[in-house]
């Protein structure tokens, strides 16, 4: 889910920290009402149809457009009279549904992603996709999902929240410039006073049933790096004579693998892929010059050691065979770090279960096309997971960079199947069934709720740690 940057290479800034103040904690975790629960519930059969139709005919990054227009033609009688939806960064939207900004009452924002990718589709399901743009990476459900929290609440009535909702259906997540960068930084944006933003993201890593939640980085920063090495070209026959820029490419290659091992704490968590190598015309003739790129990925790593790691490798490696080399640093998206005291918060409200109590079991059937309802006394009907995190990258970390953020984990692997076997995020046959939009609908909405809860509640007290 990183994409580069059209930048001109600059240093990297730091690991961002979380937001202060602390968001504040409530005595009590709260619940969603019986009627907006029930509300939800009633929006799901719709939002799988809107599921279906943006899965159908998906839009790339930038031309987002026609999935913007389809997403607020299913919200159109949920806009409360004399509002209209805020346009934001381009193709993208938001609705707000409480009390308007200029009441003083701080919002939590959603955020959806509209954007596909330019994959060809392999699932074989029937709404699939025929063109050259897929979504295989689940944003289709997650903005299915946010649509069936809002209609919810526009029909029980806003006043079943404790704290306005502000849902943000961003463009370009897949690709630069970043959507969330641009709605993060929007005036339109920056007027409706938001307190907290939300994420979420279906994950093939963790199984059906599941939800995620912890305090800290949770997807790895991302730059995007090319290497040129510069040699002396020749006949393959006569080696000597030439300064080969092919050998030097691929010791850095191995090299810069190496840094992970070797160059940073054993406790910390980075990784670094080179994914292109290109050199020579012909078998039989050393060339110029021999090109790579890749991506370094810092979890919790420090992410400007990696990157002056890298290119110490790569000079004094170039250096070593003859060569000259140069590396280009695209900077990408920081890490996502999530606020400590808003995770709690959320986590407490999300149920009792937790998944290193509950042994199997996390699966949940195939239902009625959108999940069984939460059962009594679990107010989602999910696990909680305290645990995961990823060295994936999502532009979800510029929410984070001005404000507290928060981004879950709703795990997709069927009972029966191992977590990350299957096709996984961007693959073409990757596709989360329709029972997912229930599932992460009624995991927004839960902390929708608690979130609101945390803002407005100036006598709150610490949560307990997650652990």
């Amino acid at each position: 889910m990183s994409r580069p940057q059209p930048a001109a290479p600059q240093p990297t800034a730091p690991q961002p920290t979380t937001p202060q103040p602390a968001t504040p904690q409530p005595a009590t975790p709260p619940r969603v009402a019986p009627a907006l629960h029930a509300a939800l519930e009633d929006e799901l059969d719709a939002a799988v149809a809107l599921r279906h139709a943006l899965h159908r005919d998906p839009r790339l990054s930038g031309d987002e457009a026609d999935s913007r227009d389809l997403v607020l033609g299913a919200l159109a009688d949920v806009v409360p009279d004399g509002r209209t939806p805020d346009p934001v960064a381009d193709t993208g939207a938001m609705l707000r549904l409480g009390p308007p900004a200029d009441s003083g009452t701080p919002a939590v924002a959603v955020r959806a992603e509209l954007d596909a990718l330019p994959v060809v589709e392999r699932t074989g399901l029937p709404f699939s996709a025929t063109g050259a743009a897929a979504h295989v990476c689940g944003h289709d459900v997650h903005v299915a999902a946010l649509v069936a929290v809002a209609r919810a609440i526009g029909r029980a009535g806003a006043d079943a929240l404790p704290a306005p909702l502000l849902a943000v259906f961003q463009p370009r997540e897949e690709k630069a410039p970043s959507g969330a960068a641009d709605v993060a930084a929007d005036p339109a944006f920056v007027a409706h006073r938001v307190g907290a933003v939300l994420g979420v993201h279906v994950q093939p890593e963790l199984p059906r049933g599941t939800v995620s939640v912890r305090g800290g980085p949770v997807n790895a920063s991302a730059d995007e790096i090319e290497i040129e090495v510069h040699g002396r070209g020749g006949h393959g026959g006569y080696p000597h004579r030439t300064r080969d820029p092919v050998l030097a490419l691929a010791e850095i290659v191995a090299g810069v693998h190496h840094i992970v091992s070797r160059r940073v704490d054993p406790m910390a968590a980075g990784v670094i892929t080179i994914g292109q190598m290109t050199a020579g015309s012909a078998p039989n003739i050393i060339p110029e010059t021999a090109s790579a790129r890749g991506t370094v990925r810092a979890l919790d790593a420090d992410r400007d050691e990696m990157l002056a790691a890298v290119r110490d490798v790569v000079e004094g490696t170039a250096t070593a065979y003859g060569c000259t080399a140069t590396l280009t640093v695209v900077p990408n998206e920081p890490a996502v770090v999530n606020e400590d005291a808003l995770a709690r918060t959320v986590a407490a409200s999300l149920g009792g279960r937790r998944r290193e109590d509950h042994a199997g079991g996390h699966g949940r059937g195939q239902g009625n096309g959108h999940g069984d309802a939460a059962g009594a006394g679990e107010p989602t009907g999910l696990v909680l997971d305290t645990t995961f995190r990823s060295c994936g990258a999502d532009d979800f970390s510029h929410y984070g960079d001005v404000l507290p953020s928060l981004m879950l984990f709703v795990g997709t692997t069927p009972a029966g199947s191992t977590p990350g076997e299957g096709p996984g995020l961007h693959h073409p046959e990757f596709s989360p069934d329709d029972a997912m939009v229930g599932e992460v609908a009624r995991a927004l909405l839960a902390s929708v709720v608690a979130a609101g809860a945390a803002l407005v509640d100036t006598t709150a007290e610490p949560a307990d740690p997650l652990v």
